[in-house]
């Protein structure tokens, strides 16, 4: 075998079969298609043989197959990446989509280098970032079971008229309606399952944030967690998304390729002379974005440090804090000045991508940065 060449080999995979592109290095056309099953051990001695006519470079798009395909490869002692679907180059005119040629297409660009890999997370960090996205998951159902709860009270023409929903004088209402028997025994049997179901899920995220609290203090993430807590907005949940969704963020070099990751990048459409910017693009990671976008809006007021971030910054180093103090009035002027000439909405989505800026400078190098002022 020479000890130069290369085999690329694009592989599209699904739960049961992958469909495999062999693309020697100066061959102009795969010198072999064809569909495999999804079985280790099969993989494992058709990738030997492949392997006699050179070194194998493999890759296969990002998917719900997860890393599982990798990292076997990688224990095999061949090379696969796996790159991100949204970057991959499309022909504008090709309507035509199938594995076989999927596969083909993946190994061609690939040896043309124009495949972007992403980052594979080792098991232990794909475990813990599964658990804080658990937590998302019961966030989401809570929402669902407040709806249901208060469509059915509202069908039943019981609606609550004495402040906002979900405040404690409300959860006391709704727990007053099931005690004072003011629905029919049907309607009551119904209602108290609804508030069974809600209180479960509210035991459950609560017992998923003990979880992830502890996992915060775990070394692992401990100095992480604690850089970005000290930003205003971002609390420990919101930081231990941050971590465990981006990772190394040594892998950006500077902090608009941060911002272009989780979509907060305007599109641009600009021709000539004439240029026009549009929509944030909402392209890579959505859960660092969504987190982003919830602590923009702590920044609508004017900075100031409360008991809960001087909690957060105790014991941080003084140019992280200096550094936080420096994003809140940067930040704050952001958002006053769009959400006066535009509206709160743009305003945050704004301050946002910023935002991801000094996220990028706390955690690459944050004594580069002064503070603005003092704190008072």
């Amino acid at each position: 075998m020479d000890e130069q060449s290369k085999v690329y080999v694009g592989m599209d995979v699904h739960k049961d079969t992958v469909m495999v592109a062999v693309l020697p290095e100066g061959a102009p056309e795969p010198t072999v298609v064809k569909r495999l099953p999804n079985e280790p051990g099969r993989l494992k001695r058709w990738l030997a043989r492949v392997s006699r006519q050179g070194e194998i470079r493999a890759c296969y798009e990002a998917s719900g197959a997860g890393y599982v395909l990798e990292r076997a490869l990688r224990d095999w002692g061949h090379r696969c990446e796996i790159v991100a679907p949204s970057l991959i180059p499309r022909r504008p005119g090709d309507r035509r989509k199938h594995d076989r040629k999927d596969a083909t297409e993946l190994a061609r660009l690939y040896r043309a280098g124009e495949l972007v890999a992403i980052r594979v997370p080792s098991e232990t960090e794909e475990r813990v970032r599964d658990l804080v996205r658990c937590r998302e998951v019961f966030q989401r159902e809570i929402l669902k079971s407040r709806h249901y709860i208060l469509k059915f009270l509202a069908r039943r023409g019981l609606v609550y008229r004495e402040g906002a929903n979900w405040t404690g004088r409300h959860v006391t209402w709704l727990r007053a309606l099931q005690r004072d028997e003011a629905l029919e025994a049907e309607d009551r049997l119904v209602f108290g399952e609804y508030l069974a179901l809600f209180d479960y899920k509210l035991g459950r995220r609560e017992e998923l944030d003990r979880r992830i609290e502890a996992l915060a203090l775990e070394p692992a993430y401990r100095e992480a967690v604690g850089r970005l807590c000290c930003l205003r907005g971002i609390s420990t949940h919101a930081a231990m998304v941050l971590a465990t969704e981006i990772g190394d963020f040594r892998r950006f070099e500077n902090p608009g390729k941060l911002m272009a990751y989780v979509g907060l990048v305007p599109s641009e459409h600009s021709s000539g002379a004439s240029r026009r910017r549009g929509a944030i693009t909402k392209a890579g990671n959505s859960r660092v974005r969504h987190v982003l976008v919830q602590a923009a809006w702590s920044y609508r007021f004017p900075p100031r440090r409360g008991p809960a971030l001087s909690r957060r910054q105790r014991g941080q180093a003084p140019e992280v804090v200096a550094h936080s103090w420096k994003a809140q009035h940067r930040l704050h002027k952001v958002f006053t000045r769009l959400a006066f000439r535009r509206n709160g909405q743009i305003a945050a989505v704004a301050v946002a991508r910023e935002l991801a800026g000094f996220v990028w400078a706390i955690m690459r190098n944050p004594e580069e940065t002064a503070p603005a002022r003092d704190a008072p």
